[in-house]
């Protein structure tokens, strides 16, 4: 092989290996011959370099915890490349971790994404495994490597297990959120709240509950694109290891196959994916990211819309027994069969013919692997016949309030009486003013109120921060009021619960939005009947309020940026598009 590679007489034959994707010098013989010179100084013999290369990409971080376990998944999944006859080569891309990236995570998804398509094109790899965890990692990867369209197989770092606080069990972040309004409420001390805080996340992983991270696991296993125990193994157990080989071996087969993502992926995977949502009661996030992810393929960006959420969550029961929406934990879950047990379950309102990474259709692929349930599997999963909620667990609202539609999580409703409910507004223009006047005790509020939050879309903070779970006035929390209609353009942690309409679209900060120019004491209503959400004035008004807004916002109202900030406040999409730059979906945009 050497030698064919120097024979000027002959011409390079292009195609795997280190041969694709050539770095520009005019001479691709020589191109080959600097590459082969420079991977040579890491050891490699020709003989490695003639092996599929399997690209795995490294999102450790001091920064993120739940990705803490990826030395250990590294050694793991180079054993399953090198055992199936493939060459391991990591690269690293940007890691995010939702606490600890400023402003949002989700202002850095879109970064991310772009990072992880570039090094997945420039560099010369027949497979990548994609390393992710965390809630916005999995996202930007799947985006990423849609778009780049070479076969890709995730590798989830998995749940944390639960902790323990005073012999009840505890588990990052539904735990958090509950035990911390609890304290707000005054009624767990400061003690307390920091014992809690010291088990909240006991060992490294993602949130043990059915939040973002999860529900993307869940989601990924629904599309084909992984081992089904893949989805809910905890972090650290060897059975994630073992998913890490297995993961190794599958990218290597997806790679002499060329297995390429776009091919596989199509409208029926898509739709067997936000069937499992449904039924898993997952995060609001995961109809952003889908939307995002679905949008990069060239053949079914615009084919699925936020009708579809609405259209499959009336079919499809609430089946999975966790937090936010149940009781329990993701190692649960796993422990009474995972994904295997559910998509068995919920096989007759699944598109069967589905192509999976495997090579199997997903209808193949549950007749290769039968499960027979038992006693802890029907309590946490349950059978059709007996859901824990008949259907729609997230639900796409519209009105003259949201013409473009709002997500809400049904199932996540703490007081069902307000998924049907009017009241007056209060009104909160930004989180700042949020913070300042939330438990102000002259704040004008009753438990009938409608808790309004403004600019927290997409352009609006930016980047959509988690905070549409507006709290509850601590003035009505301390008399016992658990939960409110509360309403915003922007996100809501899956690990947090509530009467909670978010997406709201389009956000505040477009000039011609109704959000916009709610002010107090106007009436809103939700009906999750009618899946409606109207503000009570009428069009006149509501048009008076818009010109208004437009007259009186001058250019000294904004603020010169530069840099990803500049580029992201230029091009980022609406919640309903998935909050993506236009440029980077299949159908591509200007710059």
């Amino acid at each position: 092989m050497a030698q064919s590679d120097y024979d000027l007489s002959r011409p390079l034959e292009k195609g795997s290996g280190l041969r694709q994707g050539l770095t520009s010098y005019g001479d691709s013989h020589f191109s080959l011959f600097l590459r082969k010179a420079f991977i040579k100084a890491a050891g490699y013999s020709d003989d490695a370099l003639s092996k599929p290369v399997i690209g795995i990409i490294n999102t450790y971080s001091g920064f993120n915890p739940c990705h803490a376990n990826v030395p250990q998944l590294l050694e793991a999944v180079k054993r399953g490349v090198l055992l199936s006859g493939g060459l391991p080569i990591e690269f690293p891309t940007i890691s995010l971790h939702e606490s600890f990236a400023s402003p949002t995570s989700m202002y850095l998804r879109n970064l991310m994404s772009m990072d992880t398509e570039e090094m997945i094109k420039a560099q010369p790899v027949d497979a990548v495994i994609a390393i992710g965890g965390c809630d916005k990692t999995v996202p930007a990867q799947l985006m990423g490597g849609i778009s780049a369209n070479k076969p890709l197989i995730p590798l989830i770092t998995g749940p944390m297990t639960p902790g323990s606080y005073r012999g009840v069990r505890l588990g990052a972040c539904t735990d958090c959120r509950s035990n911390w309004a609890a304290y707000r409420a005054g009624t767990i001390d400061l003690e307390d709240i920091a014992g809690v805080n010291e088990e909240l996340a006991p060992t490294s992983g993602t949130c043990g509950v059915m939040g973002t991270a999860s529900t993307m696991a869940c989601i990924t296993a629904a599309l084909g694109l992984i081992p089904l125990r893949g989805a809910s193994a905890p972090a650290v157990s060897s059975t994630r290891l073992r998913v890490a080989e297995e993961t190794g071996t599958i990218a290597v087969t997806a790679a002499k196959s060329k297995m390429r993502p776009q091919d596989i992926l199509s409208k029926g995977s898509f739709l067997n994916a936000i069937t499992a949502l449904q039924a898993i009661g997952g995060s609001t996030n995961a109809v952003v990211h889908l939307m995002a992810i679905i949008n990069r393929h060239p053949k079914l960006a615009g084919e699925i819309t936020l009708s579809a959420f609405d259209e499959i969550g009336r079919r499809t029961p609430l089946l999975v027994d966790l937090k936010p929406s149940g009781d329990n934990y993701m190692t649960d879950f796993h422990n009474a069969g995972g994904m295997l047990a559910l998509l068995h379950t919920l096989r007759p309102l699944l598109d069967l013919s589905a192509k999976t990474v495997f090579g199997k259709t997903l209808g193949e692929l549950l007749d290769a692997t039968p499960f027979r349930p038992f006693d802890l599997s029907r309590q946490i999963i349950r059978p059709l016949n007996d859901a824990l909620y008949e259907a729609s667990s997230l639900v796409v609202l519209h009105g003259n309030l949201a013409p473009d539609g709002a997500v809400m999580k049904a199932s996540a409703s703490k007081d069902r009486r307000l998924l049907n409910h009017s009241g007056p507004a209060v009104v909160f223009r930004n989180t700042e003013d949020l913070s300042r006047r939330i438990d102000d005790p002259d704040l004008e509020v009753t438990p009938d109120s409608v808790l309004v939050l403004q600019s927290i879309g997409p352009q609006g903070h930016p980047g959509m921060p988690e905070a549409g779970l507006i709290p509850i006035p601590r003035k009505l929390a301390e008399k016992g009021v658990k939960d409110m209609l509360r309403l915003s353009d922007g996100r809501m942690s899956g690990t947090a619960g509530g009467t909670i309409v978010l997406h709201i679209s389009p956000e505040s900060n477009i000039p011609s939005s109704a959000l916009g120019i709610v002010k107090d004491g106007d009436n809103i209503s939700c009906s999750l009947q009618d899946r409606k959400l109207e503000l009570h004035i009428s069009a006149e008004e509501i048009a008076r309020r818009v010109e208004e807004r437009r007259r009186t916002t001058t250019s000294e109202d904004s603020v010169p940026v530069r840099g990803y900030r500049a580029l992201y406040m230029s091009h980022v999409n609406q919640a309903q598009d998935g909050t993506d730059f236009d440029f980077l979906t299949a159908k591509g945009g200007r710059i």
